[in-house]
């Protein structure tokens, strides 16, 4: 019996390792070929540097191919690519198959190389949990290892494997228990390991050091918070809005993909900064490059591509353009400080509690949305201003809305399959 019992937890050990070991190494690949994409077909190193110095014409048609063949690709997943299926297998019958997962990556790799107004980690999430999936030994195990997985496929996303945790207890695993957080913690220090090595270590937006001058500051920050509680709630609802009036369109989907990609591309047209997840633009928020009124107008226009790009059936996620929303959103209130000179020389503080706030009204998860910041910035003087901030976001979302952006998915997947993660 003691042997048995060794042999099985030396199985389980090896499987919590391997399922890292996958979806880092999927992460890497996916992030590499991304940049490889941009090298050599736009020459430039990321796709706001490509839009910018693309023809008018470029930019109005790449995005509507592009989204074309996302939507259909995404139609041919039965089932859904996306974390509403996350959710659904890690808390029913722990199977999440490889084969759908590669064709939603896929298509989500299609959107984004051309201007698709997404995130790129919704693929990597999926495809650590479908490796845990694989590996399970049971439904009970698979829905262990589903968790696991998603935890390292979000820590090879973003380098913040505290966070990456803290996204699993909070919204997919919903409790924190030995069985989910052991398993979790060891797949996302090994997939963290595989990134960092290959990728380059350190903050994902950079070393940051931001400081609070005076406790009433915290005040300044807690009204930002109440402000993104506002706005997190309009930004699902558009997005079901979006997704309620393409359905409505009696097209085939790659059509309907091809639609939401022409209105992106509209936008891109004036504004470049609007295609992809938005990494690039908020470099450029932290440091503070953008006055508060093109701040404004970029979350209005995010907002609208981002939207088309999702409902219109392009797989992919809505965490990185939520926080590139909540950078604008904070950038613009923080330029609204510096005018009235409160906190001035605050900006970056201010578009860094801004991205968690808007994480955590989408959410419904404060405690992760302000890990994920810390360690994206690495700076700990900004933690009392994210905690204060984030809760207030909390409340009144949801008090506005009681469902999160993942339940809301979960139970309304868009057109074609795309997710929220």
């Amino acid at each position: 019996m003691a042997v048995a019992r060794l042999v099985r937890a030396l199985r389980v050990g090896a499987a919590w390792l391997a399922v890292g070991a996958l979806a880092g190494g999927f992460a890497v690949a996916f992030r590499l070929a991304d940049q490889a994409l941009f090298a050599r077909a736009y020459h430039r190193p990321d796709i706001v540097s490509a839009f910018a110095a693309l023809p008018a014409l470029a930019r109005l048609l790449l995005p509507a191919l592009g989204g074309a063949l996302a939507a259909g690709l995404a139609a041919r997943v039965r089932g859904g690519s996306g974390t509403g299926e996350i959710l659904a297998a890690a808390r029913g019958d722990g199977r999440i198959p490889i084969g759908p997962t590669l064709i939603g990556a896929a298509a989500t790799f299609s959107a984004i190389s051309t201007g698709g107004s997404l995130g790129r980690e919704g693929p990597l999430l999926h495809a650590g949990a479908a490796s845990g999936s694989a590996l399970g030994a049971g439904p009970e195990e698979s829905r262990v290892l589903i968790a696991a997985g998603t935890a390292a496929g979000f820590a090879a996303a973003y380098n913040t494997p505290i966070a990456a945790v803290l996204f699993v207890i909070e919204l997919v695993a919903g409790r924190a228990s030995a069985d989910v957080v052991l398993p979790s913690l060891t797949a996302t220090t090994v997939a963290t390991l595989v990134s960092r090595w290959a990728l380059g270590g350190g903050p994902l937006y950079g070393l940051r050091t931001f400081s609070l001058r005076s406790s009433s500051e915290l005040l300044i920050y807690a009204a930002l918070g109440l402000a993104a509680g506002l706005t997190g709630p309009a930004f699902m609802a558009l997005l079901d809005a979006g997704r309620g009036a393409f359905r409505r369109v009696p097209v085939p989907a790659a059509v309907r993909g091809g639609l939401g990609g022409l209105l992106v591309g509209l936008c891109a047209m004036r504004l470049p900064e609007v295609t992809g997840n938005g990494y690039e633009v908020l470099q450029q928020m932290l440091n503070g490059a953008y006055a508060a009124p093109f701040l404004a107008l970029l979350f209005v226009v995010k907002a609208l591509g981002t939207t088309a790009s999702v409902s219109s059936g392009s797989p992919g996620g809505v965490f990185t353009p939520s926080l590139f929303l909540g950078g604008a959103l904070g950038g613009v209130f923080g330029g609204a400080v510096e005018v009235l000179g409160h906190a001035p020389h605050a900006a970056g503080g201010f578009v860094l509690v801004g991205m968690a706030t808007m994480i955590a009204a989408t959410t419904h998860a404060p405690l992760m949305a302000s890990v994920l910041a810390f360690e994206l910035s690495g700076d700990y003087a900004i933690v009392l201003p994210l905690f204060i901030a984030t809760v207030a976001a909390t409340l009144v979302s949801r008090r506005l809305r009681a469902r999160s952006i993942y339940v809301i998915e979960g139970d309304r997947p868009p057109p074609g399959a795309g997710g929220a993660g």
